[in-house]
């Protein structure tokens, strides 16, 4: 229970259908070498929880999660951005705690499940007298959360539910409602999972020290730019044209003109675009590369930079995951899904293809922001298959 309305609704939910329900927190911080925003509610999170629990007249109790979390979690996210890549602690927090290290704790408790808040649906099927369990995307295609979930594993779906899954917000919020839950009109939570709003800027700078830097600015017409191919053949793409369709264009200093200054090349990712604080141009300037080992941040005017475009992207073997390990792509093979490369980004028509490498996956349409540490997912109709973090 995370002290939001949907976790509520679900431990409400299944009360009614019959389950025996224990109410559980996490408790992800409480590290001052590390300063979050003042806005972090979760102590009035865990207190909404506990009025919920004891609404329903069920047990509660809050279970400290805080050395695990800073060890999976934030010292990762730090790691990631001192890379110059964009990592995605949502999407962590489900596989490394709250599908792992909770699920355990609930376990050790006798529970048979654990149930979260999410937005998805989880189904059972059997195939060779084995179960098979899918994940779905969620019945509001507004707040389906399937994405975060991602990285899960069979066993761990085997043990999960999500009880909102085939609900919408609204109707979530009138359940709330009708039971008089203190949760039923609060805002969504926003910033880290469990922890709550955090200016990233500043919860970075406490680790990953400022440091002066050139940005640049690239021209759309500049030499560094092939023409973007069109939608390339679907199937009998050789390995380097793979390779090239997936590769992003890494900038020099002599390919840009200097237009402003920045605090640090690890604060940015691909595709931002406030925050640069340089102003004068025709259009907004949008980030297009970060180089973290010599401090520089390329820009380029608008959103129809060149620059910010690719067909394709490329996940190594050992960060490719099968969520359905029974549909796992054999090396050589080829096979086309609709793939998104963040929350909330409408499905896009792909085709993944299988190397000793690892898997390329290459759009119909060239993608907007491709950025390194960030997660593609794939999917068949509403189910999320597979995942794998962008190299």
């Amino acid at each position: 229970m995370s002290g939001g309305v949907d976790s509520s609704v679900a431990a409400y939910l299944l009360k009614e259908q019959g389950y025996e329900v224990i109410g559980l927190f996490m408790k992800n911080w409480h590290d001052d070498s590390v300063t979050i925003s003042k806005e972090c509610p979760w102590l009035e999170d865990s207190h909404d929880a506990m009025i919920v629990a004891q609404k329903l007249n069920i047990p509660f109790q809050a279970i400290d999660l805080s050395k695990e979390y800073k060890a999976r979690i934030v010292d990762y996210m730090f790691d990631e951005y001192q890379k110059g890549r964009t990592p995605n602690p949502d999407v962590l927090c489900n596989r490394e705690i709250k599908f792992d290290i909770f699920l355990k704790a609930a376990l050790k408790l006798k529970a048979d499940f654990i149930a979260t808040g999410h937005y998805c649906r989880r189904q059972e099927t059997l195939e060779n007298n084995k179960p098979v369990y899918h994940l779905m995307a969620g019945k509001d295609t507004n707040k389906d959360q399937s994405y975060f979930l991602c990285q899960l594993t069979q066993d761990q779906l085997s043990r999960a539910l999500f009880p909102i899954g085939e609900l919408t917000k609204p109707e979530v919020r009138e359940i709330a409602r009708k039971q008089n839950l203190v949760t039923a009109d609060k805002k969504d939570s926003q910033g880290l999972c469990f922890i709550g709003k955090v200016r990233l800027p500043e919860f970075l700078q406490q680790k990953l020290q400022p440091k002066k830097g050139k940005v640049l600015e690239i021209s759309p017409d500049a030499s560094v730019y092939q023409e973007l191919p069109e939608a390339p053949a679907r199937e009998g793409l050789s390995p380097d044209i793979l390779r090239d369709l997936a590769r992003p264009v890494h900038y020099q200093e002599q390919d840009g003109q200097v237009v402003g200054e920045h605090n640090g090349a690890h604060y940015y990712t691909i595709g931002q675009r406030k925050g640069l604080n340089i102003g004068g141009t025709p259009k907004p300037l949008f980030v297009l590369e970060t180089d973290t080992q010599e401090n520089l941040i390329f820009t380029g005017q608008g959103d129809d930079h060149p620059g910010l475009y690719r067909h394709g992207l490329f996940i190594p073997s050992s960060d490719v995951h099968w969520v359905r390990e029974d549909m796992r792509l054999k090396e050589g093979a080829s096979e086309a899904y609709q793939v998104r490369i963040r929350y909330r980004q409408p499905l896009e028509t792909a085709r993944l293809y299988s190397l000793e490498e690892g898997m390329y996956i290459i759009f119909d349409q060239p993608q907007k922001a491709i950025a390194r540490g960030q997660f593609a997912a794939w999917y068949r109709n509403d189910e999320l298959i597979g995942s794998g973090v962008i190299a």
